[in-house]
């Protein structure tokens, strides 16, 4: 049954009333009406990010999750219509596991610094350097990109992609910091093509490591401005605090927090944790969702960063997208089909 706008409301103030102003919540209610009844009306499933703001996150997604849990439910629809409220490359990645659906972009301006890092060009340069080395590339590409690779990844799955090549060297990409975090994990050192091969760490190396992973220098520009110096000074003033770090994080960052992990394990951690203030290195507007889902414990709002891309989707331009029918993703099919190996490869691996 159709939600009125004063149930929506109410729904949302109920969740959210400590978090997003009243007038705020109630323009939004109408707007997550009108959406969801176009979205009946079009046969449309609408998939959101744990990234999107908290009004679009609790109104009207019909499933929410991580990269990976969205590429299943991507996969497993029988919509007509899908509309992403995540950034590009997730639009494309549904595109190409639905070749025959309309796929929707709210926004055309939704794009990703990690996707950007790399070119299909480049990553066809680093084969013929590395011969035989397979690759696997970060789901935070384009379908061109991942039309080049052998598998595609998360970070909540990227250790096991890794561990079922059973390969000595592996080309990771583009993600320099979910590189170096990856190959402590799987006891591999890391190694920069030339020219870019100077700046070594140790926590590159570790000792005993087995094969080796080249690497590239893309950055998530929201997860490479957490630093050390920020869970010092958190730590000095609120000793009891729990921090989480997503894998896009620097490893020295990593290595100072009281766990890692995907948006989707970061969601389950502070459901299940104990602790009663905890400290999200992330994605802020995640931070908001996770804080309306958990009322009874503290989530500091310090070392907060909004993704400019995922921002740029707004309630206002998904209703947009179904009313106007836009932004359509579009991959030639050729590209398609080799993105979709390397993601159904993936998929399958879990």
């Amino acid at each position: 049954m159709e939600q009125t706008v004063s149930q929506m409301y109410a729904r949302l103030k109920n969740k959210l009333r400590q978090i997003v102003p009243d007038v705020e919540l109630r323009y939004k209610a109408e707007l997550a009406v009108a959406i969801n009844r176009l979205k009946a009306e079009k046969h449309a499933v609408i998939l959101g990010h744990n990234y999107m703001e908290p009004a679009l996150y609790y109104s009207v997604p019909d499933f929410v999750g991580d990269s990976l849990d969205l590429s299943r439910r991507a996969a497993q629809t029988d919509a007509d219509v899908i509309v992403f409220c995540g950034v590009q490359f997730m639009a494309e990645t549904a595109k190409i596991l639905n070749p025959g659906k309309t796929v929707l972009i709210p926004s055309d301006k939704a794009g990703c610094s990690l996707a950007a890092s790399i070119t299909a060009a480049e990553v066809r340069a680093l084969r013929e350097q590395f011969p035989g080395a397979p690759v696997v590339t970060y789901v935070n590409t384009y379908a061109d990109v991942k039309a080049e690779s052998d598998i595609c990844c998360t970070s909540s799955n990227a250790a096991a992609v890794v561990n079922s090549l059973d390969a000595e060297t592996v080309i990771f990409l583009p993600d320099e910091y979910l590189a170096r975090n990856v190959a402590r994990q799987t006891g591999k050192n890391v190694i920069f093509p030339a020219p870019l091969s100077a700046d070594v760490s140790p926590l590159e190396a570790p000792a005993g490591g087995r094969g080796a992973f080249i690497a590239w220098r893309g950055r998530c520009e929201v997860h490479e401005k957490f630093t050390v110096q920020d869970i010092r000074n958190i730590r000095a003033q609120f000793p009891d605090v729990v921090i989480l770090s997503h894998p896009e994080c620097s490893p020295e960052v990593t290595a100072a927090s009281d766990f890692t992990g995907s948006t989707n394990a970061m969601i389950r951690y502070v459901r299940e944790t104990k602790a009663q203030r905890y400290l999200l290195l992330t994605e802020c507007a995640m931070g908001d969702n996770i804080a309306a889902a958990n009322p009874d414990k503290e989530m500091l709002r310090l070392c907060s960063v909004r993704c400019p891309h995922m921002n740029q989707i707004t309630l206002e331009d998904t209703l947009a997208a179904l009313e106007h029918n836009r932004y359509v993703v579009e991959i030639p099919e050729d590209i398609r089909q080799r993105a979709e190996r390397a993601v159904q490869r993936m998929l399958a691996i879990g």
